[in-house]
């Protein structure tokens, strides 16, 4: 079926695929009681961290065209020049990841009408500390977890892990329709930035990223319990070549140290664009049809080279914008906090939306949606 301006309009969920669909039940997010406005981290970090003018003015400029108002921070200001080293860092990282896991966590649960007991799967993520055990496995036997519930600990897909992780719920879900399985990522992006480093790249990560965790509870398709959030219908991965310098860490004695290039709203405008019409393409659709766009926020540049990549109207981005504003870029946990925006305001019943995240690799993620 083609409408007038030239889209599909064809539902994405008609066919077999969609039948056996998992459906996203419930998507929280919780972050730390520290909320500082923009200004505030960047005079502490200029201060404390920027003995140069000139870095202190490009400090200054980075933060102020960032696209972010506030960030929550899981310490407060005051407290980070206390963190001697990466031991120091990475305990208060265990420590506060914890609590934020637990309390999303329960929240989604609670939310989606699920005890805990009757999680069979969870995944968990993060890219901004170490724990062995893992998260996952620390906050089992807290929140109630099954004894027999399997585990999926994700490390170093970084901000494409919120997608990604939900991708493979999908499949483990296909497999096993009558089960339900929960997403957890924690994400404490500012333990992670070099005092030390006056870099371009470790400057625009201490003007971006903040601290929080997001939790999602996905039904196998023969669940019967309510699910107000879309079916995922598909799922697509990629692995750009040549890019293992584009995003990433250095990890050493002083812990994460940032590896970012300019090249990431480049490939976002390029690469992601042909990904994503390529993927629509495979199941008669095009980017016109897409209701809903759940897009990970990268940063403005990344935001305005998807909008051109793909010829969005203005607007389809909003929620994506709004997160970055409001909470800065959560890695991982941002796509989810988008989503669950999304959800709270869903487009028409049977329309298709589409959730794209990259990171580290460098990669994209990209699932289907049907509301």
């Amino acid at each position: 079926m083609q409408s007038a301006d030239g889209s599909s309009r064809r539902n994405p969920g008609s066919g077999g695929a969609g039948a056996a669909a998992p459906r996203i039940a419930a998507v929280e997010v919780a972050v730390p009681p520290y909320r500082y406005t923009q200004e505030e981290i960047a005079e502490t970090f200029a201060a404390t961290s920027l003995p140069d003018d000139d870095r202190r003015r490009m400090l200054a400029r980075i933060s102020a065209n960032a696209g972010v108002r506030t960030r929550h921070l899981s310490q407060p200001l005051h407290r980070y020049q206390e963190l001697a080293d990466f031991t120091d860092a990475n305990s208060a990282w265990c420590t506060t990841a914890c609590a934020l896991g637990e309390e999303a966590l329960r929240a989604a649960l609670h939310r989606a009408g699920i005890a805990a007991e009757r999680v069979d799967l969870i995944a968990s993520t993060t890219v901004t500390g170490l724990t062995v055990p893992s998260i996952e496995a620390r906050l089992a036997e807290r929140i109630g977890l099954r004894e027999d519930v399997k585990r999926i600990p994700l490390f170093g897909l970084g901000c494409a892990a919120g997608a990604a992780g939900l991708a493979r719920l999908h499949d483990y879900l296909r497999a096993f329709p009558e089960q339900v399985a929960v997403l957890l990522s924690v994400e404490l992006c500012s333990l992670t930035v070099q005092r030390g480093d006056t870099t371009t790249a470790n400057l625009v990560a201490s003007s971006l990223f903040g601290d929080g965790a997001a939790a999602a509870v996905v039904l196998g398709a023969d669940r019967t319990e309510p699910a107000p959030g879309p079916r995922m219908l598909a799922t697509r991965s990629r692995l750009y070549p040549d890019s293992l310098s584009v995003m990433g860490w250095e990890i050493g004695a002083d812990g994460f140290t940032i590896v970012l290039s300019p090249d990431v709203a480049d490939i976002a405008e390029g690469e992601l664009s042909k990904d994503v019409t390529g993927f629509l393409a495979e199941r008669g659709l095009v980017p016109a049809d897409i209701a809903s766009w759940v897009c990970h926020p990268g940063g403005p540049k990344v935001i305005e080279a998807v909008e051109r990549g793909l010829q969005l109207p203005d607007g389809s981005l909003a929620h994506t914008r709004r997160s970055l504003s409001s909470l800065g870029n959560l890695s991982s946990a941002s796509v989810l906090d988008v989503l669950r925006r999304t959800m709270h305001a869903p487009p028409p019943p049977g329309s298709p939306g589409l959730m794209t995240a990259m990171g580290p690799g460098f990669a994209s993620e990209l699932v289907l949606l049907d509301w």
